[in-house]
C-alpha cells in the first residue's frame, strides 16, 4: 500500500472520530481516549485538504514525524466542525475549573487564616526574641558573652587559697564561733595612720564582734606595723601615702565593689567607740528608715563642731534642731533644708546600699576633702530628706579631734626632727578651694541639665 492510500485511511478514520464526537459531545469529551495526538489529527485535517486540491508535494514535521507540508494549527479553526469539536472540550473542561475552584475556595480561606496566624505567631514570638534580648540590661563590655556567666558585682570577703568552699550553714557556724568576718552584711572602712593605733585597735575589734568587713586605708603608707595586732590578717589594708578617706573610697568602694552590703561605714579614725554597739546601730536605723545617718556625738567629751550632732538624752533619733535666728537663720519645725534638717557631718557617716551608690557618684574625682558634699546629700536619701537622714542618739561616739593627716609627729622625739613638716594649713586652705569648686559645679550641673528636676524647689 502506497504512503498515500495510508494517509487517506488515516483520515477516514479521524473523521470517523470526530462525528462520534459531535454526537456525544459532553460525555465522549472526557471519557473517550484520542486515537491521536490532537497536533497529529490536525495535521492530517490538513494533509486531506492539501489531496483534494490536488498538492502531492510532502515533507515530514519534525515534531510529529508525519508526511506534511508545514505544521500548523489554521485548518482546525477553518472547519465549522473543528471548531465546534474544539469548543465541546474546552467548555466542560473550563465549568470543572471554575467548579472546583468554588468548592475550594469554601476552605482555603479558614486555612490560609490558620496559616497567616500561625506565621504572625511565629513572628511575634521571633520578634518578642529579638525585643528581649535587645532589652537585656548588659554591662558595658558582656555583649559577647551568654547572660549566665556574667558577674555584674563583687565584694570584699576574703577567700581561702586551697580550703574548698563549704556549705552556707556550716560556714556560718564556724564564722561565729572563729569570729570571722566572712558572709558579713555590712562594711566598715576608716582611713587610718600608724599614730591613731590604740583607737583604731578599739573600733576595729568592735565592728569585727559584730560580723562587719573591716577595710583600712592607710594614708601614711606604714602597714607592717600593724601586724601585732591580732586581728591585722582579718581585714583588708589598702596602702596609698597622703591620701584622704575619700579618695579611697572614690577608687575602691565602688557602688558594685560594695553591693552585697546593706551598710557602709565610711568613719575617721579619731573617735571613740566605748558607748557604741554595731548591730545595736544597725537595729536602729532599720527600724527608723534612716538611708544617711550618724551616730551622735556626747557633748560632754567631744570637740563639737554643729549643734545638730549633739546627742539628746530623751530620743532615740533626732533628724533637726531648734534654733533662733534672725531673718530666716534659724531653725524650727518648718525648716526642710541643711543644716536644720537632712543633715549629718561628714566625720562618721553611714549610708545604706541605695544611699551610697548615688553618693559615690556624687563624689568628684579630683576633689579629695568632699567639702560641700554634707550639704547636698538630701538628694541621695531616697526619698525624703527630713525623714530619712538622722542622727543616732541612743548610740553615740565621742570625737577627739586629731587632725593627723597632712600633720606633723605628734611625739617630741620626731617633732625635733628636721624633716617634720606640717601641711596642716595647706590641707585647710585646698579643702576650702575644693569647696567653692564643688558649689560652682553644682550650680553649672543643675543649670545646663534639661532633664533634672530639683526636688527640693
Amino acid at each position: 500500500m502506497s504512503r498515500l492510500e495510508e494517509d487517506m485511511d488515516r483520515i477516514g478514520s479521524v473523521r470517523a472520530q470526530l462525528k462520534a464526537w459531535e454526537t456525544h459531545s459532553f460525555t465522549l469529551c472526557f471519557s473517550t481516549r484520542w486515537v491521536y495526538p490532537r497536533s497529529s489529527l490536525l495535521l492530517l485535517l490538513r494533509r486531506q485538504r492539501q489531496l483534494e486540491q490536488g498538492e502531492t508535494e510532502t515533507e515530514y514535521c519534525p515534531r510529529t514525524s508525519k508526511m506534511i507540508k508545514f505544521c500548523g494549527h489554521a485548518s482546525l479553526f477553518a472547519d465549522p466542525k473543528s471548531i465546534k469539536s474544539c469548543l465541546c472540550i474546552i467548555f466542560p473542561a473550563t465549568c470543572l475549573i471554575i467548579i472546583t475552584l468554588f468548592f475550594a475556595s469554601s476552605f482555603f480561606p479558614q486555612d490560609c487564616k490558620q496559616k497567616l496566624l500561625r506565621w504572625k505567631m511565629g513572628d511575634v514570638v521571633q520578634n518578642s526574641d529579638i525585643n528581649k534580648c535587645k532589652n537585656q540590661c548588659r554591662p558595658n563590655g558582656s555583649e559577647a558573652l551568654p547572660q549566665g556567666i556574667v558577674s555584674n558585682t563583687s565584694n570584699l570577703d576574703m577567700r581561702p587559697l586551697w580550703d574548698p568552699p563549704r556549705h552556707k550553714k556550716h560556714q556560718r557556724i564556724d564564722n561565729i564561733k572563729n569570729n570571722t568576718s566572712s558572709l558579713s552584711t555590712n562594711l566598715f572602712a576608716m582611713a587610718v595612720g600608724i599614730r591613731q593605733k590604740d583607737l583604731v585597735d578599739k573600733m576595729v575589734k568592735k565592728f569585727l564582734a559584730s560580723h562587719f568587713i573591716v577595710m583600712l586605708f592607710h594614708y601614711d603608707g606604714i602597714v607592717d606595723k600593724w601586724k601585732d595586732v591580732e586581728w591585722s590578717d582579718r581585714v583588708i589594708h589598702v596602702s596609698a601615702v597622703n591620701q584622704s578617706k575619700w579618695w579611697f573610697a572614690k577608687r575602691f568602694l565602688h557602688p558594685d565593689i560594695v553591693a552585697e552590703y546593706s551598710y557602709i561605714f565610711l568613719w575617721d579614725e579619731d573617735l571613740g567607740v566605748e558607748n557604741f554597739h554595731p548591730d545595736e546601730y544597725v537595729s536602729i536605723i532599720k527600724s527608723e528608715g534612716l538611708e544617711i545617718s550618724q551616730p551622735a556625738l556626747d557633748p560632754d567629751k567631744s570637740e563639737m563642731h554643729h549643734q545638730i550632732t549633739a546627742r539628746g538624752r530623751r530620743s532615740k533619733v533626732h533628724r533637726r534642731i531648734y534654733k533662733p535666728g534672725n531673718n530666716g537663720t534659724g531653725c524650727d519645725s518648718s525648716s526642710t533644708a541643711p543644716p536644720c534638717t537632712g543633715w549629718i557631718e561628714m566625720m562618721a557617716p553611714v549610708f545604706s546600699r541605695a544611699a551610697w551608690r548615688c553618693v559615690w557618684y556624687m563624689i568628684q574625682n579630683d576633689l579629695v576633702h568632699a567639702w560641700g558634699l554634707d550639704m547636698q546629700l538630701g538628694y541621695c536619701a531616697q526619698g525624703d530628706r527630713t525623714k530619712n537622714i538622722g542622727v543616732v542618739d541612743a548610740e553615740y561616739i565621742v570625737h577627739y579631734n586629731r587632725p593627723t593627716l597632712g600633720g606633723g609627729p605628734d611625739n617630741a622625739e620626731a617633732a625635733t626632727s628636721s624633716k617634720a613638716e606640717d601641711h596642716r594649713v595647706e590641707v585647710r586652705r585646698l579643702s576650702y578651694r575644693e569647696l567653692d569648686i564643688f558649689r560652682k559645679r553644682w550650680e553649672k550641673a543643675a543649670k545646663e541639665d534639661e532633664c533634672w528636676l530639683d526636688p527640693f524647689q
